[in-house]
Formats: C-alpha cells, sequence, structure tokens
C-alpha cells in the first residue's frame, strides 16, 4: 500500500482535470497522471523481465513531468529506485550503478533508441546495465547516495514507508492550506526535493511545477540566473519551494536590487546546510517566508522545520510528529524511533540514529544544531563534502605538499596551502588548484586558497601521527577561512 499512490488515485477521482504535474512543455491533470504512472509502470515492467526482482532501476532524468512519472511507476512495481544527480562526476554515477547493482538505467532517449519508453510527453531509454545484482536490505524503495561527500559515496536504502510518513508529516506540520503550487528548484535527484517537495504536494493535492533546471537559469548545477527563477515564481504564481542556503542568499538579493516582491509565495523552505540568523532576516526583509529546516537522508530528508505556525529564529523548528529527538550527554542529537535500513553493503540496522550532529531542545520543542562531531562539511548550496577527500587531490599535484579544506556553510571551499618546495610560484599553485578541481565535481571546487607555513606539530596544528588539527589551522587563519575581510554589507555578494 502506498499512501502517495492512493492520494493520486483519490484525486484523479474526485477532480480528474485539475492539473496536477507541471513542466517541460507537459501538462498533467489528476487523470492522466494516473493513466501515466500505469502505462510507464507497463513499459518499464516490460523491460525488467528476468531480471532480479530485487535490483534497482537508476533514474539519470533531469526534473520534469517525466521524472515524476517514472518514480511513482517504479513505487507501484514495488521496484527500487536509484536516483543519479545531474551534478554527481562520472565515476560517481558509475559508482552508484555499481554499488547498488542497478538493473536498468533510464535515461533521455536518443536517435539510436529504436522503440523508446514515453513519459509525460517524454522520450526515454531504458537500458540494461548488465552489472551484477546486489543483495540490498528488504523493504528497500530507494536508493540515495547522498551529495557525493567523497569519490564514493554510500548508499543509504529507505522503505517507502519511512519517505512517505516523512511526506505525510511534513502535510500535518505545515497544513494542507500550503498546497497551492510547488515549484522543484532543487534536482529531483536530491532526497530533499523528491521526498520532501514532491510527496508532501501529491499528498496534499497541490499542483507540481517541475521545469527542466535550465529553464530556472541553472548553469552549473549550483549557481542559477536568479532574474529567471524569480520569473517562473513570479509568472507561475509559486506559492512554496525548497531553498538552499546559497540559493536563498541569491534570490533575496536579486529581490532587493531589483526592489521586486513575489506575492504568492507564502513557504520557502530552507535545508540542506546550516543558515545564518541574519540571511535569514535579511531574507525575510526582501519579503520572501524563509523557515529553516534540518534533516539527514538516513532519516528520510527532514526530522526537523519552522513553519508559519510554528517559527522560532535560531532553530531549525519542531521536530515532525512521526520522529522522536533526545541529546545524548555529549550533545549529540539522537532520532528515534527508527531510520533507514542500512547501507549499501552494510548491516542492517533498526533503532535511533546516531547523527553526528551536536544540538539542544529548549522548553518548547524547538531544536537548535550546534556544530558536528566529524569533519564533514556541508557547503552552502546543501553538499556534503569530506575535506579529506580534496585534500587527497590537491596533495596529489606536486607543487602542494599539504592542504586543509575548509568550507561550511560557504559558497565555495578555501583551502590553506604548504608549497611542496621552496619558492613554487602563485601561478604554479593556481594551475595544480585548477588540475585538482577539474578531477572534483563542482560543488567540491576550491575557490579560494592561501599560502601557509608547513603544518607542524609544534604549533598544535598535527596530531602526533601527522594528521592535521583543524581547529588550530583555523585559528591562524580565521581571517582568510571566513572571509572576516569583506565587509558587513558581502552579505549578498
Amino acid at each position: 500500500m502506498s499512501l502517495v499512490l492512493d492520494a493520486v488515485a483519490r484525486h484523479a477521482r474526485e477532480r480528474p482535470e485539475t492539473r496536477a504535474l507541471h513542466g517541460a512543455g507537459s501538462s498533467l491533470s489528476w487523470r492522466e497522471l494516473a493513466t501515466e504512472i500505469v502505462a510507464v509502470a507497463a513499459g518499464l515492467d516490460r523491460g525488467l523481465q528476468g531480471m532480479s526482482p530485487d535490483a534497482p532501476v537508476a533514474v539519470a532524468l533531469d526534473n520534469g513531468p517525466a521524472w515524476v512519472v517514472v518514480d511513482l511507476a517504479l513505487m507501484s512495481l514495488g521496484r527500487p529506485a536509484l536516483p543519479l544527480p545531474g551534478f554527481f562526476t562520472a565515476d560517481q554515477g558509475r559508482h552508484a550503478l555499481a554499488d547498488a547493482g542497478a538493473c536498468l538505467i533510464v535515461r533521455p532517449a536518443t536517435k539510436a533508441d529504436a522503440m523508446p519508453l514515453m513519459a509525460a510527453g517524454a522520450a526515454l531509454a531504458a537500458t540494461p546495465t548488465g552489472l551484477p545484482p546486489r543483495a540490498l536490505h528488504p523493504g528497500a524503495a530507494k536508493i540515495t547516495y547522498t551529495s557525493g561527500s567523497t569519490a564514493t559515496p554510500k548508499g543509504v536504502c529507505l522503505s517507502l514507508a519511512q519517505m512517505e510518513a516523512t511526506g505525510a508529516a511534513l502535510v500535518e506540520a505545515i497544513g494542507i492550506e500550503f498546497a497551492g503550487d510547488h515549484l522543484a528548484v532543487l534536482p529531483l535527484g536530491v532526497l530533499l526535493e523528491n521526498v520532501a517537495g514532491l510527496y508532501p504536494t501529491l499528498l496534499a493535492g497541490g499542483a507540481y511545477h517541475a521545469p527542466g533546471l535550465a529553464d530556472l537559469g541553472f548553469g552549473d548545477g549550483l549557481r542559477a540566473d536568479m532574474a529567471r527563477m524569480a520569473g517562473v515564481i513570479r509568472t507561475r504564481g509559486i506559492s512554496s519551494l525548497i531553498l538552499t542556503p546559497e540559493l536563498l542568499r541569491g534570490l533575496a538579493a536579486h529581490l532587493l536590487a531589483e526592489g521586486l516582491r513575489l506575492p504568492s509565495l507564502k513557504l520557502a523552505a530552507v535545508g540542506g546546510a546550516k543558515i545564518s540568523p541574519g540571511l535569514l532576516a535579511a531574507a525575510r526583509a526582501a519579503g520572501l517566508p524563509a523557515y529553516e529546516g534540518y534533516g539527514l537522508s538516513e532519516c528520510a530528508s527532514v526530522v526537523a522545520l519552522n513553519t508559519p505556525a510554528a517559527d522560532r529564529p535560531g532553530t531549525v523548528g519542531r521536530v515532525l510528529p512521526h520522529l522522536s529527538v533526545s541529546i545524548a550527554g555529549d550533545g549529540e542529537v539522537i532520532v528515534g524511533p527508527d531510520a533507514f535500513l542500512g547501507y549499501v553493503g552494510g548491516p542492517p540496522r533498526s533503532g535511533p540514529l546516531q547523527t553526528g550532529d551536536l544540538g539542544s531542545i529548549d522548553a518548547d520543542g524547538f531544536l537548535a544544531i550546534d556544530g558536528r562531531k566529524s569533519n564533514l562539511l556541508i557547503t552552502a548550496f546543501g553538499r556534503n563534502v569530506s575535506p579529506e577527500w580534496v585534500e587527497s587531490e590537491l596533495a596529489a599535484e606536486p607543487e602542494i605538499g599539504q592542504a586543509a579544506v575548509f568550507g561550511e556553510a560557504a559558497r565555495d571551499l578555501c583551502a590553506v596551502v604548504v608549497p611542496g618546495r621552496a619558492e613554487v610560484p602563485a601561478e604554479a599553485i593556481q594551475a595544480a588548484i585548477d588540475r585538482a578541481n577539474r578531477r572534483l565535481p563542482v560543488y567540491a571546487h576550491v575557490g579560494r586558497w592561501t599560502l601557509s607555513a608547513p603544518f607542524a606539530l609544534a604549533r598544535g596544528e598535527l596530531t602526533a601521527n601527522g594528521r592535521l588539527r583543524r581547529a588550530a589551522i583555523h585559528e591562524t587563519h580565521r581571517t582568510f577561512i571566513d572571509n572576516l575581510s569583506r565587509p558587513s554589507d558581502a552579505l549578498f555578494r
């Protein structure tokens, strides 16, 4: 039984001609959406004959109605879905396919593909991968490879019940009156948009707008043309969307610079990374109804959220009604009662999740996140990045002897670099960083760097076994790392 599919069927019966899904030159009513799901499921099922019944189907599509229809068709077949975000490198995509044992990959059809599968007016190809199947955790309905925190990200196995519980809890927490026109700004291959944007909209009977990302002005997959995005929001009468902090910053800056408002917008949920109180206040001053939330892939994307009815800036909101949160003795946030099924290739798991985040809960039940126990960075675009991964690519260049990478809640990663030999010119260091960047996805590029004397044990910058002491390096280079030389009015630059 699926709450989302049941909702689509109910809307198709009760208001069949109401528009449900828009984008990429296609528009489907609830009746047409229900019909498309059945037809695409049948086409996929034919292509899956003879394949392992539990092997996932990879979805490598841009945002659009076709992505939505394929996702729901796989749901109806009980077949695990493996979304492949467009910002993954080719190596990361190949790793995800092989690691999960995907049997088919759904992608846009080309002229070489005979008999394409049609979905919401788009011609698709469902191509066998030839990969050997993997034993997945029983009940896995979706495998998400997070944001690619390393070159080989881990696959999180989620059940349909967990994802739909998150969607239903968001409808309950926000209120069905906010189910108007939702715009997919983030890639649908990202769990936050898929589970927290699409599923609640379908459950509540809203209209889901999924234009291609290029139609929203996205170039490299991270930075957007804010004028174009604001135009889409205004012309389509969008009432809700999900943003990362950096997208919120850019949209607010555009509105302030142009003296514009978006009167139809009622809710801009902000997640994926920590948001500063100053940015939140500035965005609201620009007329954006921004509300901060918090979540993890292992918890089906959302744990807590501020809402128009319950808002406390400086916190990430109240915990969703289907979850419980406690704070361990060392301040770690523990989310229960259950989380994900396990990682691909890892042992099964059950029970509460140790998040690795540090936080507190006030007397009114609002959760605050204060930091993390590990080195993992979350950039302002909501991408998880292991600094050790980037540092290893930098250190692979002979011009660079040591490197420490920072970038928590920042637009660009920055690096403190120790030259590989004396008197390496700045041009050679920059060329080495450029070469390393070409091996990394765009969200893990180093945008700024500064030189340093060799990191030393005597200065507390290294452990006894040579590992970086990041806090000490950060303290020495605080002005550069935190970009404190910028004037305070640089918030929206």
